[in-house]
Parts: C-alpha cells; sequence; structure tokens
C-alpha cells in the first residue's frame, strides 16, 4: 500500500486539491483555494517523479504565492462592490417602521421595525402618534431618529 502511494502521490496531491475547492464554496473568503493551487503544482511535480521534498517546496512556495497575489486579485475582482456593505444598525437609515409607543417632541417613543422594538426620538414639532408610519433618518447608538411620511 505504502509502495502504491508512493508511485501515485500525484493522486494524492490532486485529491487535497478537489478537497480544498469544496472547502472554498463553504467559505468564499479565496483563502482555502490558495491550498488548492499549492497542492496543483505539488501534483504535477509528483508526475513529473520530484521528490516529495521538492513536492512539499512547490507546495508551500505556490501557496504562499496564491496568499499574496492571486487571493487580493480575486478579492478585488469578484468581491467588488461589498466594501460598502452596510451591517448591523447602520442598516436601519432609510427603513420604515410602525410608532407602538408615541414620540414625543421632547421626549422618547418606541418604533417596531420588522419585529424588532427600537427607542426613537424625533426632530420634528410635534408628537408623532401610535400607529403612525415613520422613516429612520438617523442613529445615535441604540437610539434612532425618525420622521414621519
Amino acid at each position: 500500500m505504502i509502495e502504491y502511494l508512493a508511485q501515485h502521490l500525484w493522486q494524492m496531491w490532486a485529491v487535497v486539491a478537489v478537497i480544498c475547492l469544496i472547502l472554498e464554496l463553504t467559505a468564499g473568503d479565496f483563502f482555502i483555494i490558495c491550498f488548492s493551487i499549492g497542492a496543483v503544482f505539488a501534483a504535477v511535480s509528483a508526475a513529473l517523479g520530484l521528490s516529495i521534498y521538492w513536492q512539499l517546496f512547490l507546495f508551500a512556495v505556490f501557496t504562499l504565492i496564491s496568499l499574496f497575489w492571486v487571493r487580493p486579485f480575486a478579492q478585488r475582482y469578484l468581491h467588488k462592490g461589498e466594501d460598502n456593505r452596510v451591517s448591523n444598525a447602520d442598516a436601519l437609515l432609510g427603513r420604515q417602521g410602525r410608532v407602538v409607543e408615541t414620540v414625543k417632541a421632547d421626549g422618547f417613543g418606541r418604533v417596531q421595525i420588522d419585529g424588532d422594538i427600537w427607542k426613537a426620538v424625533t426632530n420634528e414639532p410635534n408628537d408623532i402618534r401610535e400607529g403612525s408610519n415613520v422613516r429612520v433618518i438617523g442613529r445615535e447608538s441604540t437610539i434612532i431618529t425618525v420622521e414621519t411620511f
């Protein structure tokens, strides 16, 4: 068995490359694919008859090259526009909700947005009555600023 593996080590490197590609599909951050690229070069070197030391060396070198050149290139062009993606509470800006507790002009109230209830204030001179539809125009910590529309 060991003799067979030693003679067909390129197949093992190919399996490592395929497994890394499958794992990359679950991650999507272009990190594991670098190991797959290194394994492909190691498989080619094994098929050419180079020793295990050369295979490991080429695996390490091409994995590092991929990490520093291929990965940034892939992230730049395949994840284009995702840097501007808002998250957490900033995603509330512009959203619409319903007042569940009157928002006082000089105080606080409560607004429901997608099932979550937020503490809210308003810049309007009048109170915003319960049941009114509002839009989020600002956020300070966990307190949102709303206006009627």
